[in-house]
């Protein structure tokens, strides 16, 4: 699916948490609503053309424990059965030049999406709220840039962060030719006291 340089945004607290600790966070599922980043505003990264949206997944449990996180991920192979959307969840898709590339929002909240296939938008724009759909173990936003959006065949594009001390590339990524995009606190807006994090363990932290 083109996930080579995909970045996942985690909107945490003061504390660095994502939600406050609980005893359900040891040991049992949580509900995403109670995870600060949960219904916050997604923004535009970039300008561009809508030329997807999905909007229909639900927002299941948000899983910390590794008690849940196991059984979860050995259920992996089912989701992936199931297709993009099982995958990514709700998401929106922006072409940002004639023949791309394509920048992904995805595991967005149900019923949150702002616009409509064929929409024009401009950086900063709101497009949907942060959700907790598709393969997603808690709310966050997961951002890649691809060359299409033919997922089985896509291939995934380095992203640069715009700064006013210009472009960033995360990570480790050198590639000069990097799809630029706003920076995470211009693309994920949590509550006030709030920020959104870089998270490098995908799989364990926030899904795919």
């Amino acid at each position: 699916m083109g996930t080579t340089y995909a970045i996942d945004l985690v909107p945490v607290d003061e504390q660095g948490r994502s939600a406050p600790w609980s005893w359900r966070a040891a040991v049992a599922t949580e509900d995403p609503r109670g995870f600060v980043g949960f219904g916050a505003p997604v923004l535009a990264p970039c300008a561009g053309e809508v030329v997807i949206v999905h909007d229909c997944e639900i927002d299941h449990e948000a899983r910390r424990s590794q008690l849940t996180l196991l059984p979860y991920m050995l259920s992996q192979a089912g989701r992936l059965r199931g297709g993009p959307s099982a995958i990514a969840g709700n998401h929106v898709v922006i072409r940002k030049g004639t023949e791309g590339p394509f920048v992904l929002l995805a595991h967005l909240q149900q019923g949150s999406a702002r616009v409509r296939v064929g929409d024009r938008v401009r950086q900063g724009d709101v497009v949907a709220a942060c959700g907790n759909s598709g393969n997603s173990t808690q709310p966050h936003v997961h951002l890649q840039a691809t060359d299409s959006t033919d997922w089985n065949t896509a291939r995934g594009l380095p992203i640069a962060f715009a700064t006013p001390q210009g472009p960033a590339l995360p990570g480790r990524v050198g590639d000069h030719h990097a799809v630029m995009v706003a920076a995470p606190q211009r693309t994920l807006l949590p509550r006030p006291g709030c920020r959104a994090q870089l998270c490098e363990d995908d799989l364990v932290r926030a899904g795919a």
